[in-house]
């Protein structure tokens, strides 16, 4: 299977995509907000700067998959509870994207959640330093995405960032906004 990407990834990388992943998942959140400006959005959170791994950065709520979950969709919900406090009763999944294997060794799958409008965000701080909406219209513009050039592993590989309101949004959180939008494109919503 060759994943979203891969095939620019340095060998040692690849390697990487042929054994064995860690399972994962997060939710891509989606508001409807009929009273906003924007409308859809899409929640992101910054992960606090106490983490060990992937400190400060932009992210999906999400995590690895526990032995108690029976799939990464339930992971998706559990993580989205624990680290922005909305509750699984507050989220209609409406499907799911491939999985995304990461340079830290994990396959994560991103699950497609409508949030009741009711729901805000609250921020485990442990985890979670902030929480923060994008606009949907935003992300789908092809004029809000930069490429970039990153250093990895002794080659120069293009990445595309996103910067919404101060955020920089890169690495697999927007990869996995790049294939939600050719999701979006492909059913013409």
């Amino acid at each position: 299977m060759e994943y979203p990407g891969s095939r620019h990834w340095p060998e040692s990388l690849q390697q990487q995509l042929r054994s064995t992943l860690i399972p994962a998942g997060v939710l891509i959140p989606i508001f409807n907000r009929p009273d906003s400006e924007h409308g859809l959005s899409v929640l992101l959170t910054q992960r606090s700067a106490a983490l060990k791994h992937h400190a400060g950065q932009i992210s999906f709520p999400g995590g690895h998959m526990e032995s108690s979950d029976t799939n990464v969709g339930i992971t998706a919900l559990r993580e989205t509870q624990e680290e922005v406090g909305i509750g699984v009763d507050l989220v209609s999944v409406i499907g799911y994207l491939e999985p995304m294997p990461t340079i830290t060794g994990y396959a994560v799958t991103p699950v497609i959640g409508l949030i009741d409008a009711s729901a805000e965000p609250v921020p485990d701080h442990r985890e979670v330093e902030s929480a923060f909406e994008v606009p949907l219209s935003f992300l789908l513009q092809p004029d809000n995405r930069q490429v970039v050039q990153r250093e990895l592993y002794g080659k120069t590989l293009p990445m595309i960032e996103f910067h919404y309101a101060g955020h920089r949004i890169w690495g697999a959180t927007a990869m996995m906004i790049l294939e939600f939008i050719k999701v979006l494109q492909k059913k013409e919503l």
